[in-house]
Order: structure tokens, then C-alpha cells, then sequence
């Protein structure tokens, strides 16, 4: 679609997205937003009273497309090996986009940090999300008759986390195929209880 056929809100909600996403939520100004969108301040601040509020609704927009994109590709490598370890290889999918920058809720965490002001309100949205994806691992570990799900699945997000990070700051494939051993050794031991 066509900046110039989307409403105001979605210019600025994507022209934000892609902003945050790649420099931070720090480095990127509201001016910088309203330029590469397109809009009027006043139209930003209409649609979006603060930037914690833009960043908020991000976040959200965030939360809905990964999630989805998430169990889409998880649902793929299912399709041909039904092993915890599939995880590493939808990870892997997202990890060598052109685009990775790791996880937008680890981002704004190491960013915002847990002080006073708006930065709980956007910490909600970061445990939010991962309470999200840690229920999506314990149905996951249960459709694969693993023992105790909830337990696998925190200890599938101990690994799911650190492969984010890990790749993050080395982007090697070495983090991949660790994270695959440590995800079929759980569902191995898993599997014999």
C-alpha cells in the first residue's frame, strides 16, 4: 500500500515501526517521524498524545504480527520434524532477515528500563508479550506430548531468549545450532519422564 492511500495513523504507526525497530526508541525522535511520514505534528499528537503512547501502540501492533508470524513458521518446521527443536529453525527464519534487529520487547527493556515515569507502563507490554509466547511453548510442549508443559516451556523461553540476544550481538550460526542441541535434549528428557 501506498504512504500517500494510508490513513495519518498508519503512516505514522509504520514510518514509527520501522524507525524504532532499527534505531532505537531513544535515538528516534518524534520530528524524525512526523518528517518520513508525512504528517502534520498536530495530526501525530492527535492520534498519539506522547511518544510513550506511539511507542505503546507499536508495541501492541508489534506483539500481533510476530506472534503470527512466529507460530506460522513454527507450524512450517513442524510440518517436517515434530521436535521442540523446530523453534530454532523459525527463529532462524527471523534471524537472517536483512532486518534483524532482536526482539523489539528485549529492546525497549534495555532501553527504558524499570524507573518511574511511562517505563512500567511499556515494561506491562515487554511481560505481556513474552507471558504470550511462553503460553504459545506450553501448548506447543503439550500438542507434543512432552511431560509437565509449563515447565518445558519455561525452560524452551530460557533458550528461545538467549538465542534472540545471543544472535543479536554475534549473528552466527553457531547460536542456531546450539539452541537446536539444547531444544531437542529438552524434548528428549522431556519425552522419557
Amino acid at each position: 500500500m501506498q504512504m500517500a492511500t494510508q490513513s495519518a495513523r498508519d503512516r505514522i504507526l509504520d514510518t514509527a515501526a520501522r524507525l524504532f525497530y532499527r534505531d532505537g526508541y531513544r535515538a528516534t525522535g518524534v520530528d524524525k517521524i512526523i518528517a518520513e511520514s508525512g504528517v502534520a505534528k498536530m495530526s501525530l499528537y492527535r492520534h498519539f498524545p506522547s511518544k510513550n503512547d506511539l511507542i505503546a501502540a507499536y508495541l501492541e501492533r508489534r506483539h500481533d504480527f510476530w506472534m503470527g508470524w512466529f507460530e506460522a513458521a513454527v507450524t512450517r518446521q513442524l510440518a517436517l520434524r515434530r521436535n521442540l527443536d523446530v523453534l530454532a529453525d523459525a527463529l532462524a527464519e527471523w534471524f537472517t532477515s536483512d532486518d534483524y534487529r532482536g526482539c523489539a520487547f528485549i529492546n525497549v527493556v534495555a532501553e527504558v528500563g524499570g524507573g518511574a515515569g511511562e517505563a512500567p507502563r511499556l515494561l506491562e507490554h515487554a511481560v505481556s508479550h513474552k507471558a504470550s509466547l511462553e503460553d504459545y511453548l506450553t501448548q506447543l510442549a503439550g500438542e507434543l506430548g512432552l511431560t509437565d508443559p509449563q515447565q518445558v516451556a519455561a525452560e524452551a523461553m530460557l533458550c528461545v531468549e538467549g538465542m534472540i540476544v545471543r544472535y543479536q550481538m554475534r549473528s552466527d550460526e553457531e547460536v542456531i545450532t546450539a539452541g537446536r542441541r539444547l531444544l531437542n535434549r529438552l524434548h528428549k528428557d522431556s519425552a522419557r519422564q
